[in-house]
C-alpha cells in the first residue's frame, strides 16, 4: 500500500504527507519542487497564478534543503516543502511590486516576518503569487482553476488559484476585507485567515493597521494547522503583534472536541444577496446539524459594522498610500482612484467613532462565545465565483469578521449547480483560532 501510495505525482500531496515522505527518505525536495514545477508548466497559461517564478531559484531552494536534511541538522516542520507567497509581502531574493507598475522592478532588502519565519522552518519560497492592484479590487491576470471565465477573487488570487490547481501545496495571502477567504471559497480550498495580530505583518504592504490579516491557502485542514503554527508569532516590527506562548496547532486539530459542537448560523443583513445554491447549501447543512445549529440574529450595533468598515479602510489606505498617490495616482486604476478619494474626505469623528466601536464589538461576540456557540456558520460569499474577470465578487459576508478581527476559516464542502465550488465559513472566538480549526475538523468529518 505504501509503494502504491508513493506513486501519486509529487504535486498531487498535501503539505502534511510531503513533509512525511521527506523525514522518512521516500521523497526529496527537489523531486518535490520538480513535481511543482511540472505542474505549473502544464497549468500556468491557463490559470496565470504566478507573477514571478525563477525554476532554478527553486531548485537551489530544493537542494539546499535536502543537504540540510542529508547534513543530520533539525528537521524543520516545512522543511523541503514548496511555498507560494502573495506579491504584497516582501521577499529579500524575489521581486515583491504588490501589483501594480508602480512598484515595478522593486526588490527589497530583506524578508517579511512571515517569510522570514517559513525559510525559518525550512520552506521553499518557490515564487510570488499575483493579487490584486495594491491588494484591493482592480483585479490581475489570474483566472479561477474550475472556469477560466469565472473570477479567482481576490485580492489574494494568485495563492488560491494556485493551490486550487495543485501547482503548490500550501501559499500565503492578506486579507483586508475578504480576500483570503472570498477566493478560497470561489477557488475550492480551505482559506484560513487567523485573529487580528497573531500572524506579524511587518514588510507587509500596509493598507490598513486596524483591519491587515496575513492567511493560509492549503487543500487540506492538517496543511494550515502546519503552516499556521510556523508563521505566528511576536514581531516588534508590528505594533498589533502581542507576546505569546507557541500554539500548538497540529496537537489540536488531531484531537476530539470534549462535546459536540454548537453551531450559530448568522445570515447577516446582507443574506438577501446570496444565491440560490448558497441558501439550498445552508438550509442542508442546517438540517444534517439539527440541533446543533442554531439561527442568530445579529446584536443591532453589529449592522453599522459595514459602514464602520468602510470608513476604517479608505481612511487608512488614503493615508498609508498618500505618497504613491501624489507620485503617480494617474497610474492608479478608478476603482483605486475613487476609495482614495473618498478616504481622503472622511472626518476625523467618524473615523475615531468607528474605531471605538470594534471593542465593544468583540465584547459582543466574546459573550455569544462564551454563552452557547462554538463556531458561527456563514457563507464566505453569495454564490460560486461570479463570470467575468473584470471584478473579484462580493467581500460583504467577510466584513463584519474582519473588522472585529475574529478567526475565520472557510471550507469547500459545498457546489453549485454549475459544479463550482460553494464556501462554508466558520468564524471563531477572537485569539481561540486553533480551536476553530479543531470544529472545522469536526464538521467536515460530520459531513463527509
Amino acid at each position: 500500500m505504501a509503494a502504491e501510495a508513493d506513486a501519486a505525482p509529487a504535486w498531487a500531496l498535501s503539505a502534511a504527507e510531503a513533509a512525511r515522505r521527506l523525514r522518512a527518505g521516500r521523497l526529496s525536495a527537489l523531486e518535490l519542487v520538480e513535481g511543482c514545477l511540472e505542474r505549473i508548466r502544464e497549468v500556468e497559461p491557463q490559470v496565470q497564478a504566478w507573477h514571478f517564478l525563477d525554476e532554478e531559484h527553486a531548485r537551489s531552494q530544493a537542494r539546499a534543503a535536502d543537504a540540510h536534511r542529508l547534513s543530520g541538522a533539525p528537521f524543520g516542520a516545512l522543511t523541503g516543502i514548496p511555498v507560494g507567497v502573495k506579491d504584497n509581502i516582501d521577499t529579500g531574493d524575489m521581486p515583491t511590486e504588490c501589483g501594480t507598475a508602480v512598484y515595478a522592478g522593486r526588490t527589497p532588502r530583506r524578508d517579511a516576518a512571515v517569510v522570514a519565519r517559513l525559510r525559518a522552518a525550512g520552506a521553499v519560497i518557490l515564487g510570488k503569487t499575483v493579487t490584486t492592484e495594491y491588494a484591493y479590487l482592480h483585479p490581475g491576470k489570474t483566472r479561477n482553476p474550475h472556469d477560466p471565465e469565472c473570477t479567482p477573487g481576490g485580492s489574494s488570487s494568485g495563492s488560491a488559484a494556485a493551490v486550487a490547481a495543485h501547482m503548490v501545496p500550501v501559499a500565503i495571502g492578506t486579507q483586508t476585507n475578504g480576500s483570503v477567504i472570498r477566493p478560497a471559497a470561489f477557488c475550492g480550498v480551505y482559506g484560513f485567515k487567523p485573529t487580528h495580530g497573531l500572524v506579524p505583518r511587518t514588510g507587509i504592504l500596509p493598507l490598513s493597521r486596524t483591519l491587515d490579516h496575513v492567511g493560509v491557502f492549503a487543500r487540506t485542514l492538517e496543511d494550515l494547522a502546519l503552516v499556521a503554527e510556523e508563521i505566528v508569532g511576536y514581531d516588534e516590527g508590528d505594533p498589533d503583534a502581542v507576546p505569546r506562548a507557541r500554539v500548538p496547532f497540529r496537537a489540536l486539530l488531531e484531537e476530539d472536541p470534549p462535546l459536540a459542537p454548537m453551531f450559530a448560523l448568522v445570515k447577516t443583513p446582507y443574506w438577501e444577496r446570496t444565491e440560490a445554491d448558497t441558501r439550498a447549501a445552508f438550509a442542508e447543512l442546517a438540517a444534517e446539524l439539527g440541533a446543533q445549529c442554531e439561527e442568530v440574529e445579529l446584536f443591532p450595533s453589529a449592522r453599522e459594522a459595514w459602514d464602520w468598515h468602510r470608513t476604517i479602510m479608505e481612511a487608512e489606505m488614503a493615508a498609508n498610500l498618500e505618497r504613491d498617490w501624489r507620485a503617480a495616482g494617474e497610474r492608479f486604476s478608478a476603482v483605486l482612484r475613487a476609495a482614495l478619494e473618498r478616504g481622503r474626505t472622511v472626518r476625523a469623528v467618524d473615523y475615531l467613532r468607528a474605531r471605538a466601536a470594534i471593542g465593544p464589538l468583540v465584547a459582543s461576540f466574546d459573550e455569544l462565545f462564551m454563552q452557547r456557540y462554538d463556531a458561527i456558520l456563514t457563507p464566505a460569499a453569495p454564490g460560486p465565483a461570479p463570470r467575468g474577470l473584470e471584478a473579484t465578487g462580493d467581500p460583504s459576508f467577510c466584513t463584519l469578521w474582519t473588522l472585529a478581527g475574529l478567526p475565520a476559516v472557510t471550507l469547500p464542502l459545498a457546489r453549485a449547480a454549475n459544479g463550482l465550488p460553494i464556501g462554508v465559513q466558520l468564524v471563531g472566538r477572537r485569539g481561540f483560532d486553533a480551536r476553530l480549526l479543531r470544529t472545522a475538523r469536526w464538521l467536515v468529518a460530520k459531513l463527509s
